[in-house]
This record gives structure tokens, sequence and C-alpha cells, in this order.
């Protein structure tokens, strides 16, 4: 029996042994009876996503964009191999030690100021700390399987504590304040380096990256193309938004595909003839005028890809037509395939 039946019941007896039955004044009408309670309480919404529950024995994760604050309660994790917890609002890493498994660790785009506590985290390749509040790169040490790190927009200042990553293939440290490239010795097998959006103000301390494919520099402050001899593996160079003015030193990038001078001060094309594999040039939004320029790129046999929009001799009224006529592997001018 409930309280609420309990109280009507004693209220009931009350009533038949107290009243006086000679009265004749009719009897007190009883208190109206409360509702009863619900079976369930009514859930409370939360800010952030406390407790999530999943299969113990996955092996990816992804909680992107659920509010998380707080890495916890991944302990029974034992064969995870894979987390994604990009979109959060993680401060701090931590609750990882126990995640040996793991060879892919995403943290893009959360509030992370320091990168610390990895070092059980033997098996990684792949970690991504981009967009985050990170100024130093430190607590790598032990990460030594690192293929590829990418720590694009966050406040770095230098480039250093990466020589013993000897393993790395890609280093994205796009959209930070590095003002020197330095501190990349070691990296041996490193085939792509992205370094736009920073300070830089000179190419230089390259030479022992050999194997590298990709360089990107694009948006910096150089102004001369300059100690690259020794990266004659690169298949892929741009260097747009600088200030450079001449085309040079790039007598040793037989194997280019692509290269990006787009934003310049450059007013000649020239210095791109032995260049047998390039497919792309961009050259758009520089100060090229003289159509002779154009003639020159004649013997660029598999170039198929012109950006030259926004030069001087863009203006021409026939400029699409004497380009196609004087390139004719053309397939794409500008944005605009070729008919």
């Amino acid at each position: 029996m409930s309280s609420c039946e309990k109280n009507e019941g004693n209220d009931e007896k009350n009533s038949l042994t107290t009243q006086p039955q000679e009265s004749a004044m009719p009897p007190a009408s009883p208190p109206p009876a409360s509702p009863p309670p619900p079976v369930t309480p009514p859930t409370i919404e939360e800010d952030t996503q406390e407790l999530i529950v999943v299969d113990e024995f996955t092996t990816e994760l992804d909680l992107n964009h659920g509010r998380i604050g707080k890495i916890e309660n991944l302990e029974p994790l034992r064969n995870l191999e894979r987390l994604y917890l990009r979109w959060n609002m993680i401060k701090k890493i931590e609750g990882l030690d126990t995640l040996a498994t793991l060879v892919e660790l995403e943290l893009y785009d959360n509030q992370i100021v320091v990168i610390e506590n990895l070092d059980n985290l033997v098996n990684l390749e792949i970690l991504d700390l981009s967009f985050n509040r990170i100024k130093e790169i430190t607590g790598l040490d032990k990460l030594l399987n690192l293929k590829k790190l990418f720590l694009s927009s966050n406040k770095i200042h230098e480039i250093k504590n990466l020589s013993h990553l000897t393993k790395l293939e890609s280093l994205e440290l796009g959209d930070n304040r590095i003002r020197e490239i330095k501190n990349l010795e070691g990296l041996e097998n490193l085939k792509q380096l992205y370094l736009g959006k920073n300070k830089i103000t000179k190419i230089q301390n390259l030479e022992t990256l050999t194997t590298l494919d990709i360089l990107v520099l694009q948006a910096n402050r150089i102004t001369k193309i300059e100690n690259l001899e020794q990266l004659t593996n690169l298949e892929q160079l741009y260097i747009s938004e600088n200030g450079i003015t001449v085309i040079e030193n790039l007598e040793n990038q037989v194997k280019l595909q692509t290269l990006d001078l787009a934003t310049n001060r450059i007013t000649v094309v020239e210095n791109v003839r032995h260049m047998v594999n390039l497919e792309e040039l961009w050259l758009n939004d520089n100060q090229i005028s003289d159509w002779a320029s154009v003639e020159y790129l004649n013997q660029n046999k598999n170039l198929n890809t012109i950006y030259l929009e926004r030069n001087p001799l863009a203006t021409d009224s026939g400029y699409r037509r004497k380009l196609k006529l004087i390139l004719p592997s053309l397939r794409q001018i500008d944005a605009t395939l070729c008919r």
C-alpha cells in the first residue's frame, strides 16, 4: 500500500472515531488527493556529454563535436587504434595512458595549451593537434613511430624537439608564428613539409631533407628562391604570396610537377625549361606583361595547366586564344578548362 493510501485510511478511521454521531453538521469534505509521483524523474539537460557507453572491443572511436571537456573513462578500451576528439572543449591531454594500441589520435580544434601525457602511446603513427593554443613543441620524446604530425594553426614560435622522429613522413606547421626554418636534421624520411602562413624570411636549413617531395612555403616573407640544391626529389613546390621577383635556383628540381609562384612580383618567366615533368604552373597575380614569357614555355611539353590571370598580359582581348596557340598542350587556363 502506498503512503497516499495509508494517509487516506488513517483519515477515514479518525473521522469515524472522533466525530460525534448525534451532530447534525455534515461531515467535513476530505482534502483533495495529491497527484501520484511520476514513475521516472524527468531528464535534466546538461551542457556537456559526461558519459558515453561504447563497445569495449571497438578499434575506432569517433567523439567529434560532443562538447567534451575532459578525456576520461577510456580505460576499458584495450583494443582501440583510432580516437577522434575533433571540435570539443578539451584543455588538457590526459586519460590516455592505457591506450598503448593507439595508432591515430586526433585532437583538432580544442583548447589545448601543452603537449603532454603521451609517453605511453608508443605505437602512435598519426597525431593531429591543429587549431589549439600550443606555444611550444614538447612531449613527443617517446613517439618514435610517428609518421604524420599536424600542428597547424597554433601559436608556435620555434621548430624544435623533432629530430628524434626519424620515421616522420609529413610535418604540418602552417599558420603559426615561426620566423626561421631550423632544427629539422634527423628527419631523414620526411616527404611533406608544410610551413605556409608563418613569418619566414629565408629558405634555409633544408639540405638534409633529401626525400622531400612536397614543400609548402606560401604566405611568408620570402624574397628569394634559394638553398634548394639538395632537394632533388621535389615534385610540388608552393611559394605563393611572398615577395619573390625572380624565378631562379631551381636547376636541380627536374622532377617538379607543380610550381606555385602566384601573388609575387615576377615580371619574366624563366629557368623552368629543364622541368620536363612540369604539369601545373601558377603565376597569377604577378607583373608579367610580355608574351615572350609564354613563348618561353613551349618546350615544357607536359604543361597542361597555367594560371596567368591578373597579370598585365591577361588584359589582352585574345588572352585565352593566344595562350592555347602558343601552348597547345594546355587543358586548363586559369580556372577554366580548354575546349
